[in-house]
């Protein structure tokens, strides 16, 4: 394959699970020798420059440099999650994926930083009047998609400091705190049997049975 960006221009062989960045508005073009297939994703600038304060890179620490066929096994591992969630129709709702996103960015970020990271960020938890703000909010909103932006704001906080903070102070990322009252719920309701396994999976927010039964096969 041979891509080109601007002036500059480069060919070789795309190895399968190799990743290029392309920065927010540039203008690329990919030319291939036979059909294969990419996964694209695509992060908001904002979430990048957000991370790069947080992370203590400072103003200009969220633009990314172009690069590529690069190979690194934790965003590989990102990509792969992506794509199965892409191709199961997001079962979980956005909370994963947005987890994914925020994972994805510091990673990004932190590879091609040449200052060290900060890690003063993984010191605090959140506090714990703010937690149960949190909980409560997940707890009264369980049946909806929630997004983790969502909850950093029930919590005060920007989406990259929220996540650190929520995880030292129960120590599993958000997405899988939800994953588990959810399937608390469902085993709560199973129990009463006044419900259909389709309406108990509704209402504690799971896309469907087979997704609930899957999750509690895991869980419990």
């Amino acid at each position: 394959m041979s891509y080109r960006a601007g002036n500059y221009e480069r060919q070789g062989v795309r190895l399968h699970g190799q990743f290029c960045v392309v920065p927010a508005g540039a203008s690329t073009r990919w030319t291939v020798s036979r059909p294969a297939q990419s996964l694209l994703l695509r992060l908001a600038p904002s979430l990048l420059q957000e991370t790069a304060e947080t992370l203590g890179l400072g103003s200009q620490g969220g633009e990314l440099a172009p690069s590529i066929h690069i190979r690194d096994p934790h965003i590989e591992r990102i990509g792969w999650m992506m794509q199965s969630e892409d191709r199961e129709a997001y079962p979980g709702g956005h909370l994963f994926a947005d987890s994914l996103a925020a994972a994805l960015a510091v990673r990004l970020l932190t590879l091609q930083s040449r200052k060290p990271v900060s890690k003063s960020r993984t010191a605090r938890a959140l506090p714990a009047w703010q937690l149960r703000k949190v909980f409560e909010y997940i707890e009264a909103n369980l049946d909806q998609d929630l997004r983790l932006a969502d909850l950093a704001g029930v919590a005060g906080f920007s989406l990259s400091h929220f996540k650190p903070l929520f995880k030292q102070a129960t120590g599993m990322p958000a997405h899988r705190y939800v994953l588990e009252r959810r399937v608390a719920r469902a085993r709560s309701l199973m129990l009463e049997g006044k419900c259909s396994a389709t309406e108990i999976a509704l209402q504690a927010g799971f896309a469907h049975t087979s997704h609930m039964a899957r999750c509690m096969r895991r869980i419990v």
